[in-house]
């Protein structure tokens, strides 16, 4: 398939619905060979009903080890990685003073931890397999690597502060690290929830807030979040590092 990501293989972590699907049908269309992560074998099922992606992974990305697997596995079948997506996050919506240590400790770890993991297993494999990622576009250079972080949560946050140093800090030359941070997001999955009329009055709540404080007056789209992604995955981005692109339509997170 040709397009601007053509031949270009990529990881994308919570590729199951909402952003990560998006993201996943977006780079595809583009050209690019995606390896999709999910939590559950039902949710990867689901990728592949909207998806042709050449294959996928289930686990617990926030647990020790499992990127590790991830990883190995995404390499095994792709037999290099040039992008990793870490969109996996998600926690729960409670006031402050109404989270428990346990609702504060899962929202750290499905937010924070699936990308550190994803991330410290990434750079390991920069340094362990030259040959395989050089291969990209010369045999003689390192090719441009890229991980793409979606920022929602204040544990996200942390990321957006956390991810520039990756860059700095990492061998090969041209690798670069970048994240996109979204305003309140439109999934499919929230449209069918209110057109239902059974979202709980807080959520609803919340929603109402979000979108109050977006200037251009309505929630993004997935394919929007994905059309930052895709830039930020492809060629035209090899001199953009260390950068957060708000998709927000004048919200801003800073």
């Amino acid at each position: 398939m040709s397009g601007a990501l053509s031949g270009r293989t990529v990881v994308v972590t919570g590729a199951a619905s909402g952003i990560g699907l998006g993201i996943t049908t977006r780079l595809i269309a583009d050209g690019a060979v995606v390896f999709a992560a999910t939590r559950s074998k039902e949710d990867l099922d689901r990728v592949h009903e909207h998806a042709a992606i050449a294959g996928g992974f289930v686990g617990e990305l926030h647990e020790p080890g499992v990127a590790d697997d991830l990883m190995a596995a995404a390499l095994e079948t792709l037999g290099r990685l040039d992008v990793l997506v870490n969109n996996a996050g998600g926690g729960v919506i409670r006031p402050t003073l109404e989270h428990t240590e346990e609702s504060l400790r899962a929202t750290v770890d499905n937010n924070l931890w699936t990308t550190i993991y994803c991330v410290r297993r990434r750079c390991r494999t920069w340094c362990l397999a030259a040959t395989a990622a050089s291969s990209t576009s010369a045999p003689t250079r390192f090719a441009p690597d890229w991980w793409i972080t979606r920022c929602t949560t204040p544990q996200k946050v942390v990321c957006m502060r956390w991810s520039p140093a990756w860059p700095a800090s990492s061998p090969p030359a041209g690798v670069t690290a970048n994240t996109v941070a979204p305003c309140y997001v439109r999934t499919p999955e929230l449209a069918r929830l209110f057109e239902s009329g059974q979202a709980p009055a807080r959520l609803a709540h919340v929603i109402e807030k979000a979108t109050a404080i977006v200037p251009i007056g309505r929630p993004g789209d997935p394919a929007e979040v994905a059309t930052a992604v895709a830039f930020l995955a492809g060629e035209d981005s090899r001199f953009i590092t260390g950068q957060t692109i708000y998709v927000s339509g004048g919200s801003s997170m800073g």
